[in-house]
């Protein structure tokens, strides 16, 4: 089977298009329709419908797409496992919700970085159910999610424990008053997907509010900027906000056990080989955290 071709059936089908396709490979475009014909031609079957926005892909193409991901990956692991020495180097991706990378694992990521400086390490932040997607789908070494996590091919460790906390400005500082007026106010959350988001959803619908207007937001520094500001609230952990509140920039409340207790935990596909570099990471975050996971 030719590598090359599976690896310009990926990019299309992520792109959904043959000519951004061929950008991001610089590839003439004739090469890269030639080589999903010839895809085509091996499996006898059309892997895109072609219409006037791009290709998407059929039934067929969804299936070779699902294990074009197995294909790399275990090239990818091969690689690993090939080179692999007791001095860990290379590379390892990790993914984050954006909460835990902004105020967790900046202590973790140095520590790593001063034991293990041949590594380099990728971090990409999103929302849980994007992560754990991308843990799914090899393409990320591990993530850090809210749990638990239900999944058969995964593995999880519990390595953070949150509590959630409804943020308002300043000014909101009697509770009774906040809850009052949070149906006039926006709520200011992550994007759809977000564990975060959908626990402060699920407890305002218990206390029967429903506010004006949810605004999404992609980085915790606008959300905060958002709030401090008075243009609305939001439910983040206690260690994010915490000093913001000691430095008077911000009120925090507590909100009932059920909602506001959560964990974060690493995610790991079952599969996965788990190379020098990896080992490494894991068990950084395992001692630093002081857990026996």
């Amino acid at each position: 089977m030719d590598i090359l071709a599976l690896e310009v059936f990926r990019t299309v089908a992520e792109q959904r298009s043959i000519t951004k396709a061929a950008k991001i490979l610089n590839f003439v475009q004739s090469n890269v329709t030639a080589k999903i014909k010839q895809l085509e031609l091996d499996f006898k079957t059309q892997l895109f419908y072609r219409h006037s926005r791009g290709v998407t892909l059929t039934s067929a193409g969804i299936t070779l797409l699902s294990y074009t991901d197995k294909i790399f990956y275990l090239l990818d692991e091969t690689r690993k496992a090939v080179q692999d020495t007791s001095i860990p180097k290379g590379s390892i991706s990790i993914g984050s919700m954006e909460t835990t990378a902004a105020v967790r694992l900046p202590v973790h990521l140095a520590d790593y970085h001063r034991k293990f400086p041949l590594v380099d390490i990728k971090l990409k932040t999103g929302p849980t159910e994007q992560l754990i997607d991308s843990v799914l789908h090899y393409q990320l070494d591990g993530a850090f999610v809210s749990g638990p996590v239900q999944h058969s091919e995964l593995i999880q460790e519990t390595i953070f424990k949150e509590e959630l906390v409804l943020v308002t400005d300043k000014y909101g500082e009697n509770y009774e008053s906040v809850l009052f007026e949070m149906k006039n106010k926006n709520i200011l959350v992550f994007r759809t997907g977000c564990s975060y988001r959908g626990k402060l959803e699920s407890w305002l619908r218990e206390e029967g509010l429903f506010p004006i207007k949810v605004m999404e937001f992609g980085t915790l520094e606008a959300i905060l900027g958002c709030v401090k500001s008075g243009f609305g609230i939001s439910l983040l952990p206690r260690s994010v906000v915490s000093e913001l509140e000691s430095r008077g920039d911000l009120h925090i409340h507590s909100i009932p056990d059920k909602f506001a207790n959560v964990e974060t935990v690493l995610i790991r596909r079952r599969d996965l080989y788990i190379n020098s570099a990896l080992e490494a990471f894991l068990n950084t975050v395992r001692q630093t955290e002081h857990l026996n996971i």
